[in-house]
């Protein structure tokens, strides 16, 4: 990367930073929330109850910051956050004598629904721990009860990709989660061979599996084979769920640059592929890195993007492990807003709450108002019906209440509530939206008693995201006076 490019992303960002009002109403702002270790929850180990209490701290400071979505760490290495027949329960989630042990996932889907955030599970694809991890878990553990399915390599153990047999298996955990959770998504993670550095042991799979192709051919082609049957398999149980993975942030050298850690070179995960043939509706590539290794690769992404939802990883926790400033984040984010990317993931949800470097009042100014999700049209373009009969009145404890009504009122369906000060809606206008992701058609909400009046509008959204027209406004003054 030449000196002049760098110079022009400089002016660029110190320019975004000046100028970054300019807010989407459709955006993607995702955090993912690390189960692993407890890094982000639970940090707890006292009760499940503190445990509770933990994750809706962390939910109400995402509502409150207008986020809108959770990607929730439900499998880690070999072991679970959710009651599974498959796999153990993971040893930080607490438990109460007398009573069902707590079910993390089902109550961290229902707790993001109730603040219209939408709640994504997590899965640690092939990944099962060290020697010691894999011992705590017992005869619970895939090693022991599946031994074939698992390999040792530098001091881990992993599923095998070359092994038909652990798409099966890891199919079976997926089918557990949709089926029985009402997630909104199922997100992959190290959903990749280790790295290119030693040989990974699959010889034995090679040979039987091979077929004349290069073992790095084969290799991405066992992980493609993989992402093409879980694709399937959600969208026959439940075609809304979106599907999606976070690659490594680089998908290919470009260049002269990117050398040694890339997805399709280095760990034989062809993410691009993926999107390109409509076995992903999302891609949150991991681009924790600065300048010349990060705006060239946020480009190439979106050249990969096939019309889905492309939303680069910001490495909030590099403000910790590098010496990074808060504003390298909002860097990246005003770059993949110029560039019209679906919006921003950060990684860690600890690393933002606790305002590192003052990220989040950095943020705050960023995600001034709610905004909504993009729509997944490939997989449905039908428009919902407009809701209708919008009332609004001021209850005595001083709350301010809309109510509606809908058509098919027992679909799966959210609701988007807008005000304007003319009865001329921009639903694209930031500034309008009120609330998101709505559940229940009806909102409460304070507003002052002030001579303000506003035109408010509801509109319904479906399981993908596609928004119906607004309803019929209804005209309100704030004041107590009556008009």
């Amino acid at each position: 990367m030449n000196n002049i490019f760098l110079l022009l992303i400089l002016l660029f960002c110190v320019t975004q930073n000046v100028f970054s009002s300019d807010r989407p109403a459709t955006e993607v702002r995702a955090v993912w929330l690390t189960t692993n270790y407890g890094l982000d929850w639970p940090r707890s180990r006292t009760s499940q109850e503190e445990q509770k209490k933990e994750l809706i701290s962390i939910l109400d400071d995402l509502k409150k910051n207008n986020f809108n979505t959770v990607i929730f760490q439900a499998r880690t290495r070999g072991e679970v956050f959710y009651h599974s027949r498959i796999e153990p329960m993971s040893s930080l989630v607490q438990t109460a004598l007398g009573t069902p042990q707590f079910d993390p996932l089902a109550f961290v889907i229902d707790e993001c629904h109730k603040r219209g955030l939408e709640c994504h599970a997590w899965i640690v694809t092939y990944p099962l721990g060290n020697d010691k991890h894999v011992k705590s878990l017992g005869a619970s553990s895939v090693t022991k009860k599946n031994p074939s399915l698992a390999k040792k390599f530098k001091g881990e153990w992993f599923l095998d990709p070359g092994n038909p047999r652990t798409d099966d298996y890891l199919l079976s955990i997926v089918e557990e989660i949709v089926t029985q959770y009402d997630v909104d998504g199922i997100h992959f993670d190290y959903i990749r061979y280790p790295d290119n550095r030693g040989q990974f042991p699959d010889d034995g799979m090679y040979r039987l599996y091979g077929k004349g192709k290069s073992r790095a051919d084969w290799r991405r082609d066992n992980i493609t084979r993989f992402v093409k049957k879980v694709y399937d398999k959600v969208k026959q149980q439940k075609p809304w769920v979106q599907v999606s993975s976070s690659p490594l942030g680089r998908y290919r050298t470009l260049g002269n640059t990117g050398h040694g850690w890339t997805a399709f070179e280095t760990v034989y995960q062809d993410a691009g592929k993926w999107m390109k043939s409509g076995i992903h509706d999302a891609i949150y590539p991991m681009m924790y890195y600065k300048d010349q290794l990060f705006y060239p690769y946020v480009d190439d992404w979106l050249s990969l993007g096939n019309g889905r939802i492309v939303v680069p990883g910001l490495g909030a926790y590099q403000m910790i492990e590098l010496g990074w400033s808060s504003q390298d984040i909002i860097n990246q984010l005003n770059y993949s807003r110029q560039k019209n990317t679906s919006g921003q993931a950060f990684f860690r949800t600890d690393n933002l709450l606790s305002n590192t470097k003052g990220i989040l009042h950095d943020l705050q100014a960023c995600y001034l108002h709610p905004a909504k999700l993009p729509a997944m049209s490939w997989l449905s373009d039908t428009i919902p019906a407009k809701p209708y009969d919008l009332r609004a009145e001021k209850l005595p404890d001083g709350l301010f209440q809309l109510n509606w009504e809908v058509k098919n009122s027992e679909e799966r369906v959210t609701y988007n509530v807008y005000r304007s000060a003319s009865d001329d809606l921009t639903t694209e206008d930031a500034e309008n939206i009120v609330a998101v992701g709505l559940r229940e058609p009806a909102l409460k909400i304070l507003v002052p008693d002030d001579d303000s009046a506003f035109y408010y509008y509801i509109t319904v959204s479906d399981s993908y995201h596609n928004e119906s027209e607004v309803s019929v406004p209804a005209f309100f003054y704030h004041s107590k006076t009556v008009k």
